[in-house]
């Protein structure tokens, strides 16, 4: 009996590739080349599945050109470069990568707010440029961490775990908004309080986005929230690219309408937008907030999982539209 027949569209760790071996006959771009849509397309003609990175946009072009596929795995928690109805109404399951880099994201998403309130990445280039020459009392003079107020805009698995650090870590006061509230107990847990958007926006010296991207969330935070917080205030984001308006926010830190961000996703990634690398109160990182070696790899495990599940007993780990397995 033959094999089925995959591909994996980004480079990954070798033993992966081997696991997947095992089950499947697999196609991989080892060499981490860059492949249009019609390429990525022409690839998955012939194949019944996908290990997908966040980069590999599953549509419903893409669909009616591969007739074959049954499953794309994505190697990330977030996937909208996955068009779910699409996917659905041509019967191919979406899997994603959650839980598994929860831990390891919130310690990046608090390790930003850190390097955003207290000026680390301009202090830096001000001593790399050879600029640092005595001690003054107000020298890159940041905001405080602790004790002060944290405002966590999404509150999933990696919000909590930015809401537990504050709390816990830091003593500051939390608080939160989400689509949904948190019940009574896991509040405790996080040390949190649920206010509105606009209250948090109004009354947070640190804003954390980490919500999920989605048509209904795009510019969520745009000139009108920027101009809502207060003028100390730092926002940083480690959800998705196009949660906020990047031209907005540039504006907003060259206007000094809040005091500095730290983005690690953008609109349009890897492309980010000039008028972000000509303010110096930003800091920036490129997408990094998973990327531990073990982490990473347990990510790209899941996505192995959810393969191998998937062709094995239809029992992937992490189903996004389950219907389809109904069906």
């Amino acid at each position: 009996m033959s094999k089925p027949k995959i591909l994996v569209a980004r480079q990954t760790f070798p033993e992966v590739i081997s696991r997947l071996e095992q089950h499947f006959e697999v196609e991989a771009n080892q060499s981490d080349a860059v492949w249009s849509k019609a390429d990525l397309t022409e690839k998955l003609k012939d194949k019944e599945g996908a290990f997908t990175t966040g980069g590999d946009r599953i549509d419903g072009e893409v669909l009616a050109a591969c007739p074959r596929l049954k499953i794309c795995a994505n190697m990330a928690v977030g996937y909208n470069n996955f068009d779910i109805d699409a996917m659905t109404a041509a019967g191919v399951l979406a899997t994603n990568a959650p839980d598994v880099l929860t831990e390891t994201t919130a310690d990046f998403g608090f390790a930003l707010l850190m390097a955003t309130a207290r000026r680390i990445t301009e202090s830096e280039h001000y001593l790399r440029a050879g600029q640092w020459s005595r001690w003054s009392f107000d020298l890159f003079a940041g905001a405080e961490i602790h004790g002060s107020t944290l405002g966590v805009l999404g509150m999933g698995r990696i919000g909590q775990g930015i809401a537990r650090r504050g709390a816990h870590g830091f003593g500051m006061k939390v608080i939160y908004h989400n689509r949904s509230r948190l019940d009574a107990a896991l509040e405790a847990e996080c040390g949190a309080s649920y206010v509105s958007k606009e209250e948090l926006l109004k009354t947070a010296d640190h804003v954390v986005l980490v919500l999920p991207y989605s048509p209904a969330s795009h510019h969520t935070i745009g000139a009108a929230e920027l101009a809502m917080m207060k003028p100390t205030a730092t926002l940083v984001n480690i959800a998705r690219g196009g949660i906020v308006d990047d031209v907005a926010l540039a504006k907003a830190l060259r206007d000094k309408t809040i005091a500095a961000a730290g983005l690690d996703v953008f609109e349009g990634e890897p492309k980010v937008h000039p008028d972000l690398l000509t303010v110096p109160n930003v800091v920036l990182t490129p997408h990094i907030a998973s990327s531990t070696g073990p982490t990473r790899l347990a990510m790209a495990n899941l996505a192995a999982d959810n393969l191998i599940g998937f062709f094995r007993d239809k029992k992937p780990l992490t189903p996004l539209n389950p219907a389809v397995l109904a069906a």
